[in-house]
């Protein structure tokens, strides 16, 4: 019998790659789940929504804010109420103001739960090599403890073994993960990456900066027209190349 999967899915570049490629290569995919942690950006719930209305599958939305995760965790930029979200590079030490502590392992905790009552193998993650410098739960290390956890945690527990989590981008770049959404011809602007979450992406925070390097690597590589397969709106569109280039 196949694994069967549940996706963590963001609504941003990556998780909805991942969702498109699942599918594409014939995953059985049981539901996906997203969560508000009171994050700044929680407009990425509603792409999160989108992509898996798209894909005909079940939406769980589990919400922590309400449960007081976010006030007892303050102080992260990314959160609401934290400090000023960085402007920059990912690769920039000022970054590090966007860490939410075990924000992968609490997901990935929750979503095994959903996979051992769903009837599921595995949780599925677009953690991908580009974070790595900045959270230590998007690092092969944690990756592999959190299966050994996962596994030993459900040993005998529902319908199938649970294998751990899967996280087949977990040495792709930003520019990779980025060429296999043009691959698939999944819609850019049908995802939200901006940490801001303003009306519309602002082009500047690290999350905006390493998605349109990402994507102009990947269109130059594809030769296609960036314009042309990116149609997002961004308030500062050309505010990477300065920091990419010095």
């Amino acid at each position: 019998m196949p694994d069967k999967y549940v996706v963590v899915l963001s609504g941003g570049m990556d998780s909805s790659t991942l969702l498109r490629q699942m599918i594409a290569d014939g995953k059985t995919i049981t539901s996906c789940a997203s969560f508000n942690y009171g994050q700044r950006h929680k407009k990425e719930l509603e792409y999160a929504a989108f992509q898996a209305k798209k894909a005909k599958l079940k939406h769980h939305v589990i919400d922590l804010w309400s449960a007081g995760f976010t006030d007892a965790i303050a102080g992260s930029s990314s959160l609401v109420g934290g400090s000023d979200v960085p402007e920059g590079h990912y690769a920039a030490d000022n970054m590090k103001q966007t860490v939410v502590p075990n924000r992968n392992m609490v997901m990935l905790a929750i979503a095994g739960s959903i996979a051992v009552a769903e009837g599921a193998h595995q949780v599925a993650t677009a953690v991908h090599a580009g974070d790595h410098f900045v959270y230590p739960d998007c690092r092969q290390a944690f990756i592999n403890d959190m299966t050994i956890a996962l596994i030993n945690g459900n040993i005998d527990m529902g319908e199938v073994p649970m294998r751990g989590v899967y996280a087949p981008f977990i040495r792709s770049s930003k520019e990779d993960i980025a060429a296999e959404a043009i691959r698939l011809n999944m819609d850019f602007s049908k995802t939200w990456s901006c940490y801001k979450g303003g009306q519309y992406h602002c082009g500047r925070c690290g999350t905006c900066v390493e998605r349109l390097e990402a994507i102009q690597g990947a269109a130059n590589t594809h030769q296609v027209d960036v314009n042309e397969i990116d149609k997002t709106r961004y308030e500062d569109a050309d505010y990477w190349k300065g920091v990419i280039n010095g």
